[in-house]
């Protein structure tokens, strides 16, 4: 299927991304797909999801994330065993490390949104070297329909994401091979050495705590929403596993999202414009509308074994 061409206002040598193979920008789902199975990235499973699996990392490292300790942010961040620092100087020799791996690869670039509340909108640009994690951010993300806006997108954050680059701790600082740093004064996020996709849903999340209290007054929150057909709302605590999707996903009532909102002065909203829910024990009683998903065409489905 041949890739309409776009000329994009902010292009990736903004980033320092250069000699690149080839650059696929905001493919479409059957595009991805296409480009997914040549990779052989994963396969496609009965009734249309694509199956992937994520090798050793089938979950967040939460012991490899970094916060790059600069000026625009230090004083803002609560340093501790949670938010680790990492020095600018460490970031600019891995970040050098990362764009040289880059050179002579393609890569798949995905251009969305963070909130579903045009008002609280954040604009971010998600780079990957794999056609899987780029579909991950086209169904999670929001994306922009119009094409004018689209070539005319500036991104507030970019993440990209590298799972084939591993970090030598001893030279880049590290902990392990794996790493996920934000810097907020470069307005990147740098994830390497793991393919859970889940990385580049919690970065952005990440971003979202700590610009929109502080810039936007909105709460940002780690919950479920659902909304009544009175115009009531209802949101739902806890930690992953704990029962919140399942809670939320009420048929008598409107699902706004499974995972990250926000509370402004103007109501909830979701953060995100797809859902990330885990597959095991899923019920078609209790969550008829999360249950439809892994039926059909564009679904993603992370590590979940195929018979």
């Amino acid at each position: 299927m041949p890739q309409k061409v776009l000329k994009h206002k902010v292009g990736l040598e903004t980033h320092g991304l250069k000699n690149l193979e080839k650059i696929h920008w905001n493919l479409s789902t059957p595009q991805l797909y296409e480009h997914i199975i040549n990779n052989a990235e994963g396969h496609v499973s009965h009734l249309g999801p694509v199956c992937v699996t994520t090798g050793e990392h089938t979950g967040r490292a939460p012991k490899d994330k970094f916060i790059v300790q600069e000026p625009s942010s230090q004083e803002n961040i609560w340093w501790g065993k949670v938010n680790k620092p990492f020095t600018v100087e460490q970031f600019e020799a891995l970040y050098s490390r990362v764009l040289a791996y880059l050179q002579g690869k393609k890569v798949y670039v995905q251009d969305c949104c963070a909130g579903s509340d045009p008002k609280h909108q954040t604009h971010i640009r998600v780079i990957t070297e794999q056609a899987w994690h780029s579909l991950f951010a086209r169904n999670m993300f929001i994306q922009i329909r119009d094409m004018a806006k689209l070539e005319t997108h500036e991104p507030a954050f970019t993440v990209i994401q590298v799972p084939g680059f591993k970090a030598v701790p001893a030279i880049d600082g590290t902990n392990s091979e794996v790493f996920v740093i934000v810097d907020f004064g470069k307005q990147l996020v740098l994830i390497g050495g793991t393919s859970y996709a889940g990385e580049i849903k919690k970065s952005v999340f990440s971003i979202l705590n700590y610009l929109l209290p502080q810039k936007q007054s909105v709460l940002s929150m780690h919950c479920s929403a659902n909304i009544g057909k009175k115009g009531d709302s209802a949101v739902f605590f806890g930690l992953s596993g704990t029962g919140k999707t399942t809670l939320s996903a009420d048929p008598a009532r409107k699902l706004i999202g499974d995972d990250e909102h926000g509370w402004s002065d103007r109501g909830v909203f979701n953060f995100e414009g797809g859902c990330y829910a885990k597959v095991i024990r899923l019920s078609k009683k209790s969550e008829p509308e999360i249950h439809e998903c892994p039926r059909r065409f564009g679904t993603l489905l992370e590590n979940v074994v195929l018979d």
